[in-house]
């Protein structure tokens, strides 16, 4: 990232630790080194505590919770960015996704007019980017779900200058099946193509007729898909989009970048356990960009 000049990184841990490691890689660029658990952060995180504290008081946590979360990296970066010390996080290479996902669903509020989190994984192919949603976060997800996922990736699409082609993606094919799935896929559709007519969306439909564009067109030519390349699949459960990106990564050597989360207020983004450096760069990539277009907006709001 330094080298890159993508971001100014900021390490949180354990600073002898992080010179020991800094020294071992041959790494001699200053960063910035924070240890929530030292005395030299004793005011920063005083101050963190009591912020987090006034707001989540009336949910459970006592200002002494509040004091050992911020001894706690996670809580303490999450803050952080919510006070503008940092501009974005990533994190998530030492734990597990549950375990770091939690501080920041607590403590990161969800975007103006966002009911619903989720993520993306953006997955690098060679028919060029794929974005496969929900790929982490809502296990089954309902029909109203569904449109609110489709319409936050179209979004984040957008944000890294694609043009969105979005297939609702099944086992069924435009109302082939009457099973519970398959449908909800289709009720999506519909609030979509009602409510988002300029969205280019469509569904539920196979994956291969999804990917493939004679096959869609020689069978099915009414579909606003037709004459498209899609770029993104949204699925109806989190089995079948979690399973897919890693199989497409493991199966395909893809590039996975993500899961990037979608519809909260501050860039913040988790990638998965064991993380190589490359998806790590990348995330933090992602998350500067996304932190440049959420400051775009907050600036547009306040005028």
């Amino acid at each position: 990232m330094k080298e890159e000049g993508i971001g100014e990184p900021i390490l949180l841990g354990n600073k002898e630790t992080i010179l020991e490691l800094k020294e071992e890689i041959g790494f001699d660029a200053d960063v910035e080194i924070y240890d929530p658990k030292s005395k030299e952060e004793d005011q920063r995180r005083m101050r963190y505590a009591e912020t987090l504290w006034q707001t989540r008081q009336r949910k459970g946590t006592t200002n002494i919770d509040a004091n050992k979360m911020m001894r706690e990296r996670n809580y303490f970066a999450t803050m952080m960015v919510n006070s503008g010390d940092a501009d974005c996080l990533v994190t998530g290479y030492s734990r597990s996704y549950p375990t770091v996902i939690k501080p920041i669903l607590e403590m990161i509020e969800k975007a103006p007019g966002v009911t619903k989190v989720a993520t993306a994984n953006m997955m690098l192919t060679d028919r060029g980017p794929l974005f496969l949603s929900d790929t982490a976060i809502n296990p089954n997800p309902s029909a109203e779900d569904i449109s609110k996922i489709a319409i936050m990736t179209e979004r984040t699409m957008r944000m890294f200058g694609l043009d969105p082609v979005i297939a609702l993606v099944s086992f069924s094919n435009f109302g082939s099946s009457s099973n519970e799935s398959a449908q909800k896929m289709s009720k999506a559709v519909s609030y979509l193509h009602e409510y988002h007519p300029e969205m280019i969306v469509d569904g539920e439909i196979q994956t291969d007729f999804a990917l493939n564009p004679e096959m869609l067109k020689s069978k099915f030519p009414f579909s606003k898909l037709v004459n498209k390349k899609v770029n993104a699949l949204v699925f109806p459960n989190l089995d079948a989009a979690n399973i897919t990106y890693k199989l497409l990564k493991e199966l395909n050597k893809a590039t996975s970048i993500g899961p990037i989360i979608l519809g909260l207020d501050k860039p913040v983004h988790v990638f998965q356990l064991g993380a190589s450096v490359e998806e790590m760069v990348n995330m933090a990539a992602v998350a500067v960009v996304d932190a440049q277009e959420k400051e775009k907006r907050h600036k547009m709001f306040k005028r």
